[in-house]
């Protein structure tokens, strides 16, 4: 039987360092993304998204409150998120919503604090769940309770959970398992965050599904990784692997939506926290400026994004909290940092912004900016990454020209052709930081000789 909600049921779908040329409605030329291209062509695609801070922890915090990642201190891994902080799961409760997580969560630990703080891999109790009270089954960081084949995460009795077999295809299960069980009457809004195509951190390499170095041993190379170092070469194929079962499980979550009839009635959005640079711009994966690792796909279909839409303009992760307010029939407040998306939908954001701010940790003490034309990124030379937040100094590191370079090939950074660039790039970006941080910095260009 259809349910009728007045307000629509909505699934969050999140991947994990997942690269926006994985999809191809963004440009991959091979089958990997069927099921999401399907999504885009009904839905609403956003052809230029961003993550706020390219790294997983972060990034989450950001999503759950609408706050950049120095707002709510969770600047780095490794951070719980405050208790005092209200997310959307608590705002969509209090619309009348049953809000449930599975999944991936990456905000109960401070490990840093000792053992008793480290739910890495132990239950997250109620109070570390960030509001989601209505259905639990997560770990703090599943790539420790499990590997692509085979684990554990726990229920919201703290619970273990056992399963077999691939990770992508099991967590689609209970979300499935929860889709048939759970009572009719009240909208629903589940949150799926899943670990692929993040790497599996104890194998040091990416787990798709058994065969996928075959089936995608033939890939089109990146042309960011072309010609590069890293360890692209061997982790490719199974990078796609991972990608294309997330794509077989949303079909399988649409399936089953309009089995139970009510797929007209449901919100799905689609996007990564971050995506992946293999390597080849620092020891890692992430935690850099390159669009590799800060641009995202994103793509929403469902009520009030609908028709095939494609919008040009720059968003964010942080514009996804008042977004889903609104589908919620909330008025977003004003501490949410972003903006809604249902205007860009609505043909009503004529005064969209036109660059994304980008907070950098770990790696080192960053801050970028992306305009339509323009990569921007300073450091803080005199900062740790792990142990500083945020910084009142800091230098140019590095200038692209997206349109010239859209590969970031050729920094510019010390180029004094695009000195007048930088300038204005400088004032904008400190301006971000001022508006967001509090912060009045200084920003000295590039030092001769240095990278």
């Amino acid at each position: 039987m259809t349910e009728r909600n007045t307000l629509p049921n909505i699934i969050f779908f999140f991947t994990d360092q997942q690269r926006w040329d994985t999809v191809g409605a963004y440009g991959q030329p091979l089958d990997v993304t069927p099921n999401l291209d399907t999504l885009a062509a009904e839905g609403v695609r956003f052809k230029h998204a961003f993550t706020c801070q390219p790294v997983c922890g972060p990034a989450r915090s950001c999503l759950q409150t609408g706050k950049y990642a120095t707002e709510t201190a969770c600047y780095r891994n490794d951070i719980s998120l405050p208790q005092d902080q209200k997310t959307i799961a608590h705002w969509l409760s209090e619309a009348g919503y049953e809000v449930g997580y599975i999944g991936k969560w990456h905000l109960a630990s401070n490990k840093w604090m000792g053992p008793e703080e480290d739910y890495q891999s132990r239950a997250v109790p109620l109070e570390r769940r960030g509001g989601y009270k209505d259905f639990w089954l997560a770990a703090d960081l599943p790539e420790f309770t499990s590997h692509g084949y085979d684990g554990h995460l726990f229920n919201a009795e703290m619970e273990t959970v056992e399963f077999k077999g691939y990770r992508v295809d099991r967590q689609t299960d209970f979300a499935l398992d929860y889709l048939r069980a759970r009572r009719r009457g009240r909208p629903f809004f589940l949150l799926l965050s899943y670990l692929e195509p993040h790497h599996q951190n104890d194998h040091n390499r990416y787990e798709g599904p058994h065969g996928s170095k075959e089936r995608f041993r033939d890939f089109h190379v990146p042309g960011d990784l072309a010609g590069t170092e890293g360890d692209w070469r061997q982790n490719y194929p199974d990078y796609l692997g991972c990608v294309n079962s997330l794509d077989y499980n949303l079909g399988r979550i649409r399936r089953e939506l309009d089995a139970l009839g009510i797929a007209g009635e449901t919100l799905i959005i689609f996007t990564s926290d971050h995506g992946c640079h293999f390597r080849t711009r620092n020891g890692e994966y992430k935690r850099a400026c390159h669009e590799a690792c800060v641009r995202v796909p994103m793509i929403a279909c469902g009520p009030g994004f609908r028709g095939g839409q494609v919008f040009d303009e720059l968003v964010s992760l942080i514009d996804l909290p008042p977004t889903l307010l609104q589908v919620a029939g909330l008025e977003p407040p004003p501490y949410m940092r972003g903006r809604p998306l249902q205007d860009l939908a609505r043909a009503a954001a004529v005064d969209w912004r036109d660059d994304v701010f980008i907070q950098i940790s770990e790696s080192h003490v960053g801050r970028a900016l992306r305009t339509r034309r323009w990569k921007y990124s300073v450091r803080a030379p005199d900062k740790n990454g792990w142990a500083d937040m945020d910084s009142r100094r800091y230098v140019e590191d590095f200038l692209y020209d997206l349109e010239a370079d859209p590969h970031e090939r050729n920094n510019l950074v010390r180029d004094r052709a695009h000195k007048s660039v930088r300038a204005e790039l400088r004032g904008r970006l400190r301006q971000r930081i001022a508006d967001v941080e509090g912060i009045e910095a200084r920003i000295a260009p590039a030092k001769r000789g240095r990278r």
